[in-house]
């Protein structure tokens, strides 16, 4: 028996915020990063629309890229004394992320983040409060998934959340939010969601359901994602709904090696994580051809790519990925990126053992050893290509 868990209402389109003031409640804390959510005037409408849905409202804000055990806990703390009955997250990925553990603490205040991190085992939530989830970037894919990750800055240990409980309850995804992205940011988060349904795709737990939304955001991202770059907004919109799209999918399919590469050297070699998932994806592409070859020549005659065999197929998958990369500026290889030769050497073998046991590795389509992994970073540090 396969499972298949999204949240109960997804709000989207253009001024879909609004629905914020038929929510019913008494009390919403709202969780924000950075001050760009209050510069473009958003912030100011969600409290708006949430006082008219006459709800007292407190502000958690400052949330870090990464977010951290001691963000979650000053805001559990204050939650705990504002006893919300709705807890809003705004933003990209960590904001919401940051919202989703925190949300577990205010209801389960003795419990530990080595329980949390335990897949698939939280107590059951919504004794308290429920979730509500506000994406303003095209990528992430969190405000419809079961997951988050919490970093713990004292130890370096990075708890990964993965349970259907903190699936959130209203998903809103308002393309208007989506029009004051920079390009850069565009690209990333492109790029990280493309590398979300590429990977669903190729799951090993990947089902009817999940293909079909993988495969959709796929078409709609190869239309669409370098018109976004460009500044077209009709472009940016249809991006703003694919992202969503695959984030479904792979909160239930899970993802792959890309993503255990990229979760492994974003901090250590300083790399944006939707950047390192484009860096990472056509190397990847390459390794897993040999169990996966099928599947992905089906994405590329989907696609109407042109291929006279698979092996035709996939290299024009990777050619149309790095064709991405390089039309927005993003490098094809870790030396490109600025890795310096010395750093990579030194961290070479930490980072494939590390990768290796990342969660995501084992829904990978090819099983992949440590000398395998060690070899796969080698050529993406190069730019070579992969044939073993």
């Amino acid at each position: 028996m396969a499972r298949f868990t999204i949240p109960r209402d997804v709000y989207f389109g253009e001024g879909a915020t609004e629905e914020l003031k038929n929510l019913k409640g008494k009390r919403a804390v709202i969780v924000i990063g950075g001050g760009s959510i209050k510069r473009s005037g958003a912030l100011d409408k969600i409290e708006g629309y949430l006082k008219e849905a006459g709800m007292e409202t407190k502000l958690i804000e400052g949330v870090e890229s990464d977010p951290s055990v001691e963000t979650v806990m000053n805001g559990v703390a204050l939650m705990q004394e504002f006893k919300p009955d709705w807890i809003v997250g705004i933003g990209g990925g960590s904001p919401i992320d940051a919202a989703k553990a925190m949300w577990i603490f205010y209801e389960y205040p003795e419990f530990t983040f080595e329980e949390a991190a335990k897949p698939f085992s939280l107590p059951t939530l919504r004794t308290k409060a429920k979730f509500a989830a506000i994406t303003t970037t095209s990528g992430t894919g969190t405000e419809v998934t079961s997951f988050s990750v919490i970093t713990d800055n004292k130890t370096g240990i990075k708890y990964p959340i993965a349970d259907y409980n903190i699936t959130p309850d209203v998903a809103i995804v308002d393309t208007d939010l989506a029009q004051t992205m920079s390009p850069k940011l565009v690209a990333h988060t492109g790029m990280d969601a493309l590398t979300h349904a590429f990977e669903a795709y190729v799951s090993t737990v990947r089902t009817a359901f999940t293909d079909a939304l993988a495969m959709k955001s796929i078409e709609m991202m190869k239309d669409n994602l370098l018109k976004s770059f460009e500044g077209d907004q009709e472009a940016r919109s249809k991006m703003h709904l694919a992202q969503c799209l695959a984030g479904m999918a792979f909160s239930n399919a899970i993802l792959g090696i890309v993503h255990s590469m990229a979760h492994k050297t974003g901090k250590i070699f300083n790399i944006p994580h939707g950047c390192a998932n484009a860096i990472y994806l056509p190397y990847v592409i390459q390794f897993n051809t040999k169990t996966a070859g099928k599947t992905y020549a089906d994405i590329a005659k989907r696609l109407g790519l042109v291929g006279n065999n698979e092996e035709e197929l996939v290299n024009a998958l990777v050619e149309m990925v790095r064709d991405f990369n390089k039309k927005m500026n993003i490098p094809l290889t870790l030396k490109e990126f600025g890795v310096s030769e010395q750093v990579f050497n030194d961290k070479l073998e930490e980072i494939a053992e590390t990768a290796v046991e990342d969660p995501c590795t084992g829904t990978n389509p090819r099983e992949i050893s440590v000398e395998e992994m060690k070899k796969l970073f080698i050529c993406t540090y190069n730019g070579e290509k992969v044939e073993f």
